[in-house]
């Protein structure tokens, strides 16, 4: 059986052709430009300089302006962030299982990240535990990475809650990362938003949500809900009935209540100053990232 990490290539292959996998790699690339730099000292402002380079303090103390030099860092730390609750072992929008995407897209920046030379590691877990991975390079540590998603996000794990991952960041992960969040639909409330300033203020910040499934009603007769194709709840495994789905009015309450909560995640992310993509499934993942990439680029 191939490995995750072979899959994620062969994926990258089919979903993007040679020049399109070329400009997402030159978006990687750009994500850390001006920022991959730890200082060094100051020097006398000569024309041409970057202005936002100045330092403003030194320069009142000095009497002329003094510009901040840096020495180039090698490698950056790529930290993946992920939810492994159950919520994940739900279905996404395209039908696919939302883990499978999240590894998909974890496997795509992670491997993007290895060409570039960098350092990958991985932050998940659920609201019961969260499990940390140490960042080193190599194909052969990306595709542990996958495999420890792959193999805890199932239907038996606690529940999803991607913001007990986050503080775990934001208590234990000294120095300043990229850090990429891939997880579920989450509701944006006061706590949460102040987490993510919290976390902003020191890490650059890439975030994809896997969209939920639509509101559809099943198209099978029979009285077995299996057969019928009924859905169920991740959350405690109740049956949900398909009959209100044929109601217009339910329906519309659904539509409403979920672009609601979307604008709300947004306005909470935006406040952050992170920058977030959506996926709905597989086969969305390679113009996704490409498109956040490109959004956090001028971002910044």
């Amino acid at each position: 059986m191939a490995g995750l990490l072979q899959r994620v290539k062969s994926k990258m292959a089919i979903f993007a052709h040679r020049k399109a996998r070329g400009m997402l790699d030159g978006e990687y690339g750009s994500v850390f430009r001006g920022r991959s730099l730890d200082f060094d000292d100051l020097r006398a402002y000569v024309p041409g300089d970057e202005v936002r380079d100045i330092d403003w303090k030194a320069s009142a103390r000095h009497g002329s302006p003094l510009i901040k030099r840096y020495v180039a860092v090698r490698r950056q730390t790529v930290l993946l962030v992920t939810d492994t609750g159950r919520n994940m072992a739900a279905e996404a929008r395209s039908g696919e299982v939302k883990k499978d995407i999240a590894v998909l897209a974890l496997g795509v920046l992670g491997y993007l990240a290895h060409r570039h030379g960098d350092l990958v590691g991985l932050v998940c877990g659920d609201s019961a535990a969260t499990r940390s991975l140490p960042a080193k390079g190599g194909e052969a540590h990306l595709e542990r990475l996958l495999k420890h998603v792959d193999s805890h996000a199932n239907l038996e794990a606690a529940a999803s809650r991607i913001q007990d991952q986050l503080h775990h960041v934001a208590r234990n992960v000294k120095g300043r990362h990229l850090l990429f969040v891939v997880a579920d639909e989450i509701a944006a409330d006061a706590a949460t938003g102040q987490l993510l300033r919290r976390l902003r203020a020191q890490h650059e910040i890439l975030w994809l949500t896997v969209r939920d499934a639509e509101l559809a009603p099943s198209r099978q007769a029979g009285t077995d809900p299996i057969a019928r194709g009924d859905s169920f709840s991740v959350a405690d495994s109740t049956f949900l009935a398909w009959q209100p789905a044929t109601s217009a009015a339910v329906q519309a309450a659904y539509t409403k209540a979920t672009a609601e909560r979307d604008a709300a995640r947004k306005a909470m992310l935006r406040g952050a100053g992170i920058t977030e993509g959506e996926v709905a499934g597989s086969a969305d993942v390679i113009t996704g990232l490409f498109a956040l990439l490109e959004r956090h680029r001028r971002a910044g």
